[in-house]
């Protein structure tokens, strides 16, 4: 019979050449995302749960889950990327005794997680679950409990994009656009913004009151505001194909950056500018100018992560 003992220096060494090997990937994979713009942190629990309004939650037991559904974790989203690849060189002794575990075949406990929709967050287990997406193990056992919420939780979900909806959704709430202007979108693609186009609604409120010589209501003076600014301006973004010079941006950006760089130029200038000439001198200003060896860096940064 062969004793595995017989191999241990062995299997150190392999184990710290596995981590070694996970660790430059870690780093690699930063580097390809930053440049594609896409999200590649793990999603900090209890940061998520502060943006998704939850209804209760329970223990469902142990279940076989897909590693690769594992989103995100409770207290170690510092220390490993969103493909669970170390990113903290302090990892590598909790790392390489699981990995040692491997090789040597014990059989390790179930990882605690919770549920959120079709995607999991690690409570207890990290190390564990970043082995296993290391030696493409697809499943591993689990203790699940499932949070119930409402809301949206995908692969690509990401603080920023949990703020973002719920700051929408209460704009939508407030405004009641989704139910005057059906079929209308008013995404922003950053946070934080939808109070200064509340606070456009209410000096467009006030300018219709004093025009008018009466209150204006609630309903009034968003479809004014929408009417007298916001379709205009999108208008000239739809006639000059300006969107398309700021790609991943959305009307919303372009409305509320144009109407703040109408007012500056004008401002700068001292004479009055349309709306039409600052659009144009905006994009031509600040539309992004696409770094043409951007698709040359990618296919390296492919060839080393091996996608």
């Amino acid at each position: 019979m062969i004793n595995l003992d017989d191999f241990q220096p062995n299997i150190v060494q392999q184990s710290r050449m596995d981590f070694s090997r996970a660790y430059r990937r870690s780093f690699w994979r930063s580097i390809f995302s930053w440049i594609r713009k896409k999200n590649n942190e793990l999603l900090p629990f209890e940061e998520v749960l502060k943006h998704l309004p939850t209804r209760g939650q329970n223990y469902i037991g142990t279940k076989q889950i897909e590693t690769d559904k594992i989103i995100g974790s409770v207290s170690r989203y510092l220390d490993f990327d969103r493909a669970f690849l170390p990113r903290q060189t302090h990892t590598r002794s909790r790392w390489e005794s699981i990995d040692r575990a491997y090789f040597k075949q014990v059989i390790l406990p179930p990882i605690e997680v919770y549920k959120l929709g079709d995607y999991y967050f690690v409570k207890d287990g990290n190390h564990r679950v970043s082995v296993a997406r290391e030696r493409g193990q697809m499943y591993m056992d689990a203790y699940v409990t499932e949070i119930r919420f409402s809301g949206k939780i995908d692969q690509d979900t990401d603080i920023d994009s949990l703020v973002l909806e719920e700051e929408y959704n209460q704009f939508i709430h407030d405004t009641r656009l989704d139910i005057l202007l059906p079929g209308e979108d008013f995404h922003f693609s950053i946070p934080g913004q939808y109070d200064k186009v509340q606070q456009h609604i209410s000096v467009h409120r006030w300018f219709m009151g004093e025009k008018l010589k009466r209150p204006v209501t609630d309903e009034e003076a968003v479809m004014g505001w929408y009417k007298d600014l916001y379709k205009p301006l999108i208008d000239i973004l739809n006639k000059h194909k300006i969107l398309e010079r700021f790609p991943g941006r959305t009307g919303m950006d372009l409305y509320l950056w144009i109407i703040e760089h109408h007012w500056f130029l004008a401002e700068e200038l001292k004479q009055k500018v349309s709306l039409e000439a600052a659009a144009t001198h905006f994009t031509e200003n600040f539309a992004r100018r696409p770094f043409r060896h951007t698709r040359q860096i990618i296919n390296w940064l492919k060839k080393k992560l091996h996608w």
